[in-house]
């Protein structure tokens, strides 16, 4: 049976701008989500993973602006709403976890002030209501002493804590939708485990889809069901992490795997990828990948490939599976090879 899609992102384009010059941070990006299921969305740093995140809820700085595209959240695009119709949408269906909670949270306001805003504006919620609220909330994600800790500060609070603290806030609404960006950032490896694992049983408690935005595969392999590679500002793979990890078909999703550690093989060095990111100011011609891939030929230079969709449901956007490719016809059953 076909899954049901709450979130089809289609040819997503959002630029910032500068005097006269335009930088594409997301260029041509599309995946979809089925409903109750888990896309990460994993990268480098500056591949565009979170400019995405943020166009999806309109929360683009003020020299951004989606230029072109389709976000249908279900069914509905999001990109003709007007302010007042994203902001009912925005917390209420869709709830966002951001980076670094400390620098998240306003420091001279409590914790249970903070979530209790997000009732109020979005519930109605009164102060009575709204503080047995917030008392379940924070028991929810598993804050002990939720009566007492409602009251205290951000800086009062472990990092942690603090991270659960958010997720109370993302979850207050019951959104159907959640994106996590980068949720165990700067969190110790127990604290990073237990807070993966209380997403996962909330999403499973609530029914909720969930985005994961990461640039670790380890936490991809853990938690998801879909995931979207991404490099340079557009998607470069999208599949079921099962399959990824058994056979990636683009060559940066093989780089990344091959840079991970492993529990399974003994090796005495990773291989890392060689180059750099590209800047958003000054992008390749051709695929943005081109000039760090090892199977590079003068087509992949000089032509960006399209995200093609496979019979198998996965995409690429990778030459060697063209019709049109010109280098070694056994470079795709390399790549299987040197992952297995």
């Amino acid at each position: 049976m076909k899954e049901e899609i709450i979130l089809e992102v289609s040819d997503l384009r959002t630029s910032f701008f500068d005097e006269d010059f335009e930088i594409k941070a997301v260029d041509g990006v599309s995946f979809e989500l089925p409903k109750g299921k888990t896309l990460g969305i994993v990268g480098e740093s500056g591949s565009g993973k979170s400019i995405t995140a943020l166009s999806i809820l309109r929360l683009i700085a003020k020299n951004g602006k989606v230029v072109g595209g389709e976000i249908l959240f279900n069914g509905k695009d999001l990109t003709k709403l007007s302010e007042r119709e994203i902001r009912d949408i925005r917390g209420n269906d869709i709830s966002m976890i951001f980076q670094e909670p400390m620098t998240s949270l306003n420091p001279v306001y409590t914790i249970g002030k903070q979530i209790y805003e997000a009732l109020k504006v979005h519930q109605g919620m009164d102060k009575k209501e709204g503080d047995k609220r917030v008392v379940e909330l924070l028991e929810l994600v598993g804050i002990p002493s939720p009566k007492q800790r409602m009251k205290q500060y951000p800086h009062e609070l472990s990092g942690g804590m603090r991270q659960r603290v958010m997720i109370a806030m993302a979850l207050a609404c019951n959104p159907k939708l959640l994106i996590a960006d980068e949720p165990t950032t700067a969190l110790d490896v127990t604290i990073q485990a237990q807070i993966l694992d209380l997403i996962n049983d909330l999403q499973e408690e609530l029914g909720m889809s969930v985005i994961m935005i990461t640039h670790d595969l380890g936490v991809v392999a853990e938690t998801c069901d879909y995931v979207a590679v991404m490099y340079g500002g557009q998607v470069v793979e999208y599949q079921e992490v099962k399959e990824l990890f058994k056979n990636p078909k683009h060559p940066y999703t093989v780089g990344l795997l091959n840079s991970m550690p492993r529990h399974d093989v003994d090796v005495d060095e990773l291989e890392p990828i060689k180059g750099n990111v590209p800047s958003v100011r000054n992008m390749p011609k051709g695929c943005r990948f081109a000039p760090r891939c090892p199977f590079a030929t003068e087509l992949c230079v000089t032509e960006l490939p399209e995200l093609d969709r496979k019979e198998d449901g996965s995409e690429v956007r990778c030459w060697i599976y063209s019709d049109r490719w010109d280098g070694d016809p056994e470079v795709s059953v390399r790549n299987e090879e040197r992952t297995t």
